[in-house]
């Protein structure tokens, strides 16, 4: 029997009177679940099996009724993809990075869709003399000439040649620069190749591949170990591995295992290079173990016990001659602040050490970034990420008296995201740092730190003459249903702001997240102004869950407040619609993974607001997923959402709020679901098993005027397609539903 019904009756047409095929339905399978006495019967959980013939049956329907439901928006969609493509200067360079001894830049080439990664040297002169600013000026570097001592050292087209998904996962030079480690993925499920590649002709590096790895690796100083993390059957990275080159994985030393199934770990370096560093956390705590450099093959030392609820890092700074510890911390700090201590283990509570930050109610510390001559402060304020710097002499015997105070950088733009860009070099006199905004392309800049001077290294080229004085954006916000104040920022272009003023209503898209305390801030899009042109104005909801207002922003949009994410993500798009902004038949909602979820559960509350909702990788099934431990990244996930497996309380707010389970017979927009089959975060049955259910009990689903559609990339992962190609073929084809939808020109 086939697992699912395509004998729709076939009538329906569309406004060109064109026959519209009968959507999938999938068969009903009842599956009992049962938890606290509370009963659930899932008829489509038989979707999760992957490899049953049934199950990519039903998938494969789906995209072909996905492909003939869109088939007339494919000139439309193919018109944004040559506008995207038109846009972005397809053969190009990034700035070179100056890093022990090299500059490393990447080229990319029209036609290929992925970078080539070289290298030149640093003149012998200024590697002599690291403190000569012209020593960083970055060299030029020009499409189809190779400059002097250039080293090709991976293509990754070369290396994707035979896969229809290939990701780089690392991709690391040794410090004394003989050793490229690279790892790759080419099934797009996140579980790394990792290989060695010698990148000096005067040595030969060992034929060795680790495979099964998460991503990123860390290099010994003496270049003679990598450290790797591996992962657990639910694909926690739980275990830090030494490996010593030249011999076989089996010799590979454990040198950290966190058999808490609620945290993962990380591995990594302090800037200095001086210290080793694992990290191991889970939502709400952190714990940090430390080992010189010197010594890759001694013991990590802890810096201080994880105490429950207590987050923080640990930079090493020589402040005066010193060596000292900088933590950033939560500990009677919820906005956090960062203190100050001898280099080594803290046997003192973080509140009784020297202060450097203290903590505001109205700013979130985010983090120092310390180098021989600056310390960078990152954090963000009115919902803007921002940086300060405070001096330091790296000549200075003064102790901790050599601090001083940090400096806000300044910029003239009301929405703006900045902070520092690329600096692996500890003694730099120049600091890089980003700038950027919703009309502004990304800018690099470089910073004279003796002088303050700023020179602009480049800003994203936009081909066919674009002007950000035609385009405007704003902040605005709306009035959550308790009365919280939810910001909103908005990018159009002047003509569709003028219509606007002139009391028009015009097709709008609204983004969202809200959750893990991400922010999504101002940043320029080249793809995105295909919308704007077409008179959409752009929308941002800084929903709580999210980070943008402070860790209690975050804190009162997760567990058992997660419902203020929804309602206020509702309120935002409440608030453009009665501002005359925008109707709901020109709203579309966007949103993926936990944003996916939001645009779920916006769909069940208010689904008149909208005439269109797309989910990229929607977490639209969690208590299903969040029952079950076994499944990847579940256990580390209650933190955030809660642990309903254990806890009645949590099972039914997390059943008050499921997308898939408070699916209702009513009218719904028109959805656009997009998933990935190899997706190890979000897995694809979740939209699967929503859009079947929608189909089955929705009285709009299968209308031609509001169709609920599945799009499932059969090899892919959460991230989507690989290449900037197929990359730019998938925003296009999101984009002309969206224009379709929102009926924008």
């Amino acid at each position: 029997m086939s697992a699912y019904d395509a004998t729709g009756s076939g009538t329906d047409t569309t406004a060109t009177d064109q026959r519209v095929p009968a959507p999938p339905r999938a068969e009903r399978r009842p599956h009992r679940r049962e938890h606290h006495g509370r009963v659930f019967v899932d008829d489509y959980e038989w979707l999760r099996d992957k490899d049953a013939p049934a199950t990519r049956e039903y998938l494969e329907a789906e995209n072909a009724y996905t492909d003939a439901m869109t088939a007339g928006q494919k000139p439309l969609e193919d018109e944004v993809y040559e506008e995207i493509r038109s846009r972005v200067k397809e053969t190009d360079m990034s700035v070179p990075v100056r890093a022990a001894g090299w500059w490393y830049f990447s080229r990319t080439s029209e036609g290929l869709s992925y970078a080539r990664h070289c290298r030149v040297p640093v003149p012998r002169e200024f590697v002599a003399d690291p403190g000569d600013p012209a020593g960083w000026v970055p060299p030029e570097v020009s499409p189809g000439v190779e400059l002097p001592g250039e080293q090709l050292l991976l293509d990754g087209n070369a290396e994707a040649e035979g896969h229809e998904y290939f990701a780089l996962g690392a991709f690391s030079v040794s410090h004394d620069g003989r050793v490229l480690a690279w790892a790759t993925d080419t099934e797009g499920d996140e579980r790394y190749t990792l290989r060695f590649r010698s990148l000096d002709p005067d040595y030969t590096a060992p034929d060795e591949e680790i495979s099964g790895i998460a991503a990123g690796v860390t290099w010994s100083r003496d270049g003679q170990y990598v450290f790797y993390v591996t992962v657990d059957e639910a694909w926690r990275p739980d275990t830090v591995w030494r490996h010593r080159l030249g011999t076989t994985r089996d010799d590979d030393d454990e040198v950290f295992h966190e058999p808490d199934e609620s945290y993962w770990i990380g591995v990594g370096e302090t800037r200095s290079e001086k210290y080793l560093q694992i990290a191991a956390g889970s939502k709400i705590t952190t714990e940090v173990w430390c080992l010189d450099s010197a010594d890759p093959a001694g013991e990590f030392w802890c810096v201080r016990p994880r105490e429950e609820g207590v987050e923080y890092d640990v930079e090493h700074a020589v402040v005066g001659g010193l060596d000292r510890f900088l933590i950033t911390h939560n500990a009677g700090s919820p906005n956090f602040a960062v203190v100050e201590a001898p280099a080594g283990p803290v046997d003192r509570d973080f509140r009784e050490l020297d202060p450097l930050v203290p903590h505001r109610d109205d700013v979130r510390v985010e983090g120092v970034d310390a180098f021989a001559r600056v310390l960078v402060l990152g954090y963000r304020e009115q919902a803007l990420p921002r940086f300060s710097l405070m001096p330091l002499d790296p000549a200075s015997t003064a102790g901790v008296e050599a601090y001083s105070v940090f400096t806000p950088v300044e910029f003239d733009e009301e929405l703006f995201t900045s902070g520092p860009g690329s600096n692996p070099e500890w003694d730099a006199p120049v600091l890089r740092f980003g700038f950027g905004s919703f009309v502004t392309p990304g800018r690099i800049y470089s910073l004279a730190l003796a002088t303050g001077e700023r020179t602009l290294l480049r800003e994203q080229e936009v081909l066919g003459g674009y002007d950000p004085a035609g385009y405007v954006q704003r902040r605005d916000w709306a009035t959550a249903e308790d009365g919280t104040q939810v910001p909103i920022s908005l990018v159009m272009s002047v003509a569709t702001a003028a219509r606007i003023d002139a009391g028009e209503q015009v097709p709008t898209l609204l983004y969202g997240y809200g959750s893990y305390e991400t922010s999504i801030d101002p940043a320029f899009s080249v793809a995105r102004l295909s919308l704007l042109d077409r008179g959409m104005a752009y929308a941002v909801a800084h929903v709580r869950g999210g980070g943008e207002m402070g860790r209690l922003w975050y804190e009162r949009g997760k567990t058992l407040t997660k419902r203020a994410t929804f309602t206020d993500f509702v309120d935002c798009a409440r608030h453009l619609v009665d501002s005359g902004l925008t109707a709901p038949d020109r709203l579309v909602a966007e949103g993926g993974s936990a944003g996916g979820l939001l645009m779920g559960a916006v769909a069940n509350l208010a689904p008149e607001l909208f005439a269109g909702i797309q989910a990229v990788v929607p977490f639209v099934d969690p208590l299903t997923s969040i029952l079950m431990p076994e499944l990847p990244l579940t256990v580390i996930e209650w933190d955030e959402w809660g642990d309903p497996l254990h806890s009645a309380e949590v099972y039914d707010y997390m059943a008050s709020y499921a997308p898939y389970e408070n699916v209702e017979a009513k009218d719904y927009p028109a959805i656009l679901a997009v998933t990935s089959l190899n997706d190890t975060r979000v897995l694809y049955v979740e939209p699967a098993k929503w859009v079947a259910k929608l189909r089955a009990v929705s009285t709009s689903a299968n209308s031609a005027e509001r169709p609920v559609l599945l799009r499932c990339e059969m090899s892919a992962g959460h991230g989507g397609v690989s290449g900037r190609y197929e990359r730019w073929r998938q925003t296009a084809f999101e984009y002309a539903w969206t224009v379709r939808t929102a009926g924008a020109g």
